[in-house]
């Protein structure tokens, strides 16, 4: 299956000093008494500026899915972060047992924006996947996401449609903002022997559940 996927600023102070004035001297010159020097008052503040905090706001670490579970479909899947292929397409593990969240987007517990998960729908090698069973999901069906924190987010099933690959609607389904929603996703179809790949992708859009 493929998815397409300021420099410191140094201030130098020159600090001139002016000596002071020779006194005159020889016959005839003024003699001044000493005097003792007047009392320097102390500075005022003319404004009082407020105190502020200026630590920065800390941004909030993402929390890995490791775990889907789709008890309709009997699917139960172990889930590992995932990037992007060198030809832009969307990572995914080989194993069809195993499904890929892709790391780049937000988490089920992000404020904003689509997770995705995604996974085969079969490989050489592996049986069918539980992603196989995505098409017969109906509608309202319970989908439960945990996190590595163990934390749980659940979530129940809007639509299930079949998207021909080059129609994939990629900028909707990877939203960052807009939206929150899970987005389950394999291949769909028929098996193109030429290519070796399924003609279509299987997309579930699923609510949270408040």
């Amino acid at each position: 299956m493929t998815l397409r996927l300021i420099a410191p600023l140094v201030l130098i102070l020159a600090l001139s000093a002016c000596a002071p004035a020779p006194a005159p001297s020889g016959a005839g010159a003024p003699v001044t008494p000493p005097t003792s020097p007047a009392p320097t008052a102390t500075p005022t503040a003319a404004v009082d500026v407020p105190i502020v905090d200026g630590s920065l706001t800390s941004v909030r670490a993402p929390v890995p899915p490791v775990r889907v579970q789709v008890p309709a479909i009997g699917a139960d899947m172990e889930v590992v972060p995932v990037g992007v292929e060198p030809n832009g397409a969307m990572e995914l593990p080989v194993d069809p047992a195993v499904a890929g969240w892709y790391r780049f987007g937000p988490d089920p517990w992000s404020p904003d924006g689509n997770t995705v998960i995604a996974a085969h729908i079969d490989a050489p090698d592996y049986p069918i996947g539980p992603f196989a069973g995505l098409r017969d999901l109906p509608a309202g069906a319970e989908v439960t996401v945990t996190g590595a924190d163990g934390a749980s987010a659940v979530y129940t099933v809007s639509t299930v449609t079949y998207y021909p690959k080059q129609e994939l609607p990629t900028q909707d389904l990877f939203a960052r903002q807009g939206t929150r929603a899970l987005v389950l996703i394999t291949c769909g179809g028929e098996f193109d022997e030429t290519t070796g790949h399924y003609d279509d992708n299987v997309v579930v859009v699923a609510t949270p559940v408040a």
